[in-house]
C-alpha cells in the first residue's frame, strides 16, 4: 500500500513540475505573436491549469491515504473556499475573474458565488473562467420579502420557490454542485414568530426544490443565521429538524460560526447537533473580518470538527463595504470596513484554517 501511494505521488508531483514550463510556452507564443491567446492554446491553459489542481488533490489524497494506514483515526480532507463577496461586490466578467483568479491565487479549492439575482449571472462565463483557474464554484443566496417560502401569503411563497429554481439552474450551469444559504426564508428581521401554515408552506416549497437539485446532480442546504435575520433556523437543532421535516437525502445542515456565536450554547454543541446532516461550515468573525482577531471560538469550532471527523465544505466569508454594494451591506447590517485588502484578507484565512484544520 505504501508502494502504491509512493508511486501515485511521484507522477502527480512530475506533472506539477511540467505546468511551468506548458504555461511558460503559451505566454511565450502569446507574447511573440502579439495577439489574443486563440482557442488551441486556450484549451491547453485551461487543461494545464486543470491537471494542476488535480495533481494537488491526488498529493493531498496520497498523503491522507498514507497517513490513514498508520492511524485509523484521521478524516479526510475537506474542501476549503472563499465567499466571492470578499473580492467582488457584482458579477459582470471583470468582477467574476477578480473573485475567481483571487482564490485561485490564494489556494482555495473553490470560490462561493452569491445568486441573489441569479439572472444576473453568466453561467457560461463563469464555467470559463473556473476551468481556467483550476478551481470549482459553490452558491449561495437568502430569500427576498416578496419572495419568502416561508410566508404564509402563497403567492409571496410561490415567487420564492421560483427564486430558488432559478439559483437551481444558474448554479447548475456553472458546474456548481452545492446550493446553500438562507434558502428556507427572507435574509430579514422578523416581527413574530414562524406560524404552522408558514412552515408547511416552507416545508413543501424545500422538498421541490431539493428534487430540482436532484434531478441536477446537486444538494441543498439550511443555513442556521441568528435571531435577527430570520425566524425559522436559529440553532444547529432548527435546521437538522427542518431536514428532517423536508426528509430529503440531498438537504444538509449549513453553519457559520458568526450566528453560532450568538445562538449556540457552543460550538461543539451545534456540531454534535448538527451531527451527520453537517455539510457546509461558514467561517467568520465576530466582526466579520480577520480570523483570529474577533470572539469567535474559532479553535474549538476546529476541534470539533476534527473530533467528528468532517470532511464537507469549509468556506471563509467576510464583509466590508469596501468590497459590498450598499443595499447588501445595510440588509447585513456591515456598518464599518473591517478590511480594504482582499487578497490580504483572503491569504490570511486560508493560513489560519491551514493551521488548525485542513
Amino acid at each position: 500500500r505504501t508502494l502504491i501511494v509512493m508511486v501515485v505521488m511521484a507522477a502527480a508531483l512530475r506533472s506539477l513540475r511540467a505546468l511551468p514550463r506548458s504555461m511558460s510556452r503559451i505566454k511565450q507564443a502569446r507574447t511573440r505573436t502579439r495577439t489574443p491567446i486563440g482557442p488551441l492554446c486556450r484549451r491547453r491553459a485551461c487543461a494545464c491549469a486543470r491537471r494542476a489542481r488535480a495533481c494537488r488533490r491526488i498529493v493531498v489524497l496520497a498523503s491522507s491515504s498514507s497517513s490513514s494506514s498508520q492511524s485509523s483515526s484521521q478524516s479526510k480532507s475537506a474542501a476549503v473556499g472563499v465567499h466571492a463577496l470578499v473580492f467582488s461586490g457584482s458579477w459582470s466578467r471583470d468582477d467574476a475573474l477578480k473573485a475567481i483568479a483571487g482564490a485561485a491565487k490564494a489556494n482555495y479549492d473553490f470560490v462561493e458565488i452569491p445568486l441573489l439575482s441569479p439572472e444576473a449571472v453568466d453561467g457560461p462565463m463563469t464555467k470559463d473562467l473556473l476551468e481556467e483557474h483550476g478551481i470549482f464554484a459553490t452558491a449561495s443566496l437568502g430569500l427576498a420579502d416578496d419572495a419568502d417560502i416561508s410566508s404564509e401569503d402563497n403567492d409571496v411563497a410561490r415567487r420564492g420557490e421560483e427564486l430558488l429554481n432559478a439559483a437551481v439552474d444558474t448554479c447548475a450551469s456553472f458546474g456548481g454542485k452545492v446550493l446553500c444559504g438562507v434558502t428556507y426564508s427572507s435574509l430579514r428581521k422578523y416581527d413574530k414568530p414562524l406560524t404552522a401554515k408558514g412552515r408547511d408552506n416552507c416545508v413543501q416549497a424545500l422538498k421541490n426544490v431539493a428534487k430540482r437539485c436532484s434531478d441536477n446532480g446537486m444538494t441543498l442546504g439550511l443555513e442556521v443565521v441568528n435571531r435577527y435575520e430570520t425566524n425559522v433556523c436559529n440553532t444547529a437543532r432548527d435546521a437538522a429538524t427542518l431536514c428532517d421535516d423536508v426528509g430529503a437525502s440531498n438537504v444538509f445542515v449549513h453553519l457559520d460560526s458568526y450566528h453560532m456565536n450568538i445562538e449556540e450554547d457552543s460550538m461543539e454543541q451545534a456540531v454534535l447537533d448538527a451531527g451527520d446532516k453537517l455539510g457546509y461550515v461558514h467561517i467568520g468573525e465576530a466582526h466579520r473580518g480577520y480570523l483570529g482577531q474577533g470572539q469567535c471560538d474559532l479553535d474549538g469550532l476546529f476541534a470539533s470538527l476534527k473530533k467528528s471527523k468532517y470532511s464537507g465544505y469549509v468556506a471563509f466569508e467576510s464583509f466590508s463595504r469596501a468590497v459590498v454594494s450598499d443595499d447588501l451591506s445595510n440588509t447585513l447590517c456591515v456598518w464599518r470596513d473591517m478590511w480594504e485588502d482582499s487578497e490580504d484578507l483572503a491569504v490570511s484565512a486560508r493560513e489560519y484554517i491551514r493551521d488548525r484544520f485542513v
